[in-house]
């Protein structure tokens, strides 16, 4: 079992130093391989750190001082006769689509294009194909690691406006959805079908862009990442084919698993249109604890114990799912364990609105930390480590964080 922690911390000068060591491997040495993938008509934002490497010497690339412009006047007229006036070149929608969460400088596309069917992302790509054009697929653009930045210009595609609910199986558990609906939206509109969505990266992020990224979060460790909940895929190829992958069946032995190297793939091999989720019931009751410890170490420690001993292994804060019975009994020997490696002082939520305001300082985090530093920008790592390895893995990092004289903090 992997554990994921979330390492933020504020600091231009790591920034440098991070870009440094990635310059020293082979991947960015090797300029013939990075040119190749570059000028790729699907070109994606995985490629932000070479560019700005081999074009500046580790520092970070502000493209607005470059005059450089990917998408050709053709190719700007031929996406208008589609679209009209879902075509935009106007710089706030530029800048806005260049803009993220990340340390990323802004990084816009020459031009936006606002989709709202699998065609229309067909017809777009093809456009763009034949010009040798870049295009970059956009959700929500909550990202903090750079994804949708168009370091080498090109069309940004908004799937924002295929925001639709296809198709809901309740006997199946399952649901289709076009790639522009957001994790928020797509749980409020099974409320009331006692269904519900689980993976919660924290950001209302699309489910496309959830799949391009293969996001995980606070309830990983009982429900999966989206590798765990997707079914199927409908994505549109970079010669503007159209596939369908996977299928409700657990087993599966027809060829190559398509639908699992499309997710995480960052838009690089394809762009997802449709999403076909696997569903998970409605907990009965549902209950957050909160544990204070004097040491990271203890904290850890009660984590894996929790983990390793309690059948339903509830995800962190601590947050338990289950029967009113069931909950009693998880809290109770979560309190023990706890306890027995010296917490300070247990709050526990049973309430949604308890809940929510216990979440809510886990999901701002990002954003307090960025104001204790005013000025500044964030870098954000993900790392994930073997279970057993985690508590070290934390306290090496807080060692880490100290000498460097970095202000910053870690998040599970």
């Amino acid at each position: 079992m992997r554990w994921r922690m979330r390492i933020d911390f504020v600091a231009d000068a790591l920034l440098l130093t991070t870009l440094s060591r990635l310059r020293k491997k082979h991947l960015l040495r090797n300029e013939s391989f990075n040119n190749h993938l570059i000028q790729s008509p699907v070109s994606r934002s995985a490629l932000v750190l070479p560019r700005h490497i081999q074009a500046h010497g580790g520092a970070v690339c502000n493209r607005q001082q470059s005059t450089r412009r990917a998408a050709s006047p053709q190719t700007i007229f031929a996406l208008k006769e589609l679209l009209g006036d879902r075509l935009s070149t106007a710089r706030s929608v530029l800048e806005q689509h260049g803009t993220d969460e990340s340390y990323h400088d802004v990084a816009p596309p020459d031009a936006v294009a606002f989709v709202e069917s699998t065609e229309e992302v067909v017809e777009v790509i093809k456009i763009c194909a034949a010009n040798r054009t870049p295009i970059i697929p956009f959700g929500a653009g909550t990202s903090i690691e750079g994804h949708i930045s168009a370091v080498a210009g090109g069309v940004s595609i908004d799937l924002s406006g295929m925001n639709g609910i296809l198709k809901l199986d309740r006997q199946s558990m399952s649901v289709k959805v076009e790639a522009g609906v957001t994790r928020e939206q797509l749980n409020a509109d099974l409320r009331a079908t006692g269904l519900m969505f689980p993976v919660d990266p924290g950001a209302n992020a699309t489910i496309g862009g959830m799949v391009a990224t293969n996001a995980s979060g606070t309830t990983t460790v009982k429900y999966g990442n989206m590798k765990t909940n997707v079914l199927s895929l409908t994505a549109v190829m970079a010669d503007g084919r159209i596939i369908k992958t996977g299928s409700k069946a657990r087993k599966s032995s027809a060829g190559y698993d398509l639908t699992r190297l499309l997710i995480g793939a960052e838009g690089t091999l394809a762009i997802v249109t449709e999403v076909e989720l696997r569903l998970s019931g409605v907990p009965e009751a549902e209950k957050a604890m909160i544990c204070s410890f004097d040491t990271m170490k203890d904290a850890i420690d009660t984590c894996t114990t929790v983990m390793q001993n309690n059948p339903l292994r509830p995800s962190l804060i601590i947050e338990h799912h289950g029967s009113e019975s069931e909950l009693e009994q998880q809290s109770n020997a979560v309190r023990e364990i706890a306890r027995n490696f010296g917490a300070m002082g247990i709050e526990v939520a049973s309430t949604v609105e308890d809940r929510k305001r216990l979440w809510n300082g886990r999901h701002s985090l990002w954003h307090a930390v960025l104001s204790q530093v005013p000025g500044s920008r964030g870098f954000s790592a993900d790392v994930a480590v073997p279970l057993s390895k985690l508590a070290d893995a934390v306290v090496e990092t807080q060692h880490d964080l100290k000498n460097s004289g970095l202000f910053g903090t870690i998040v599970g």
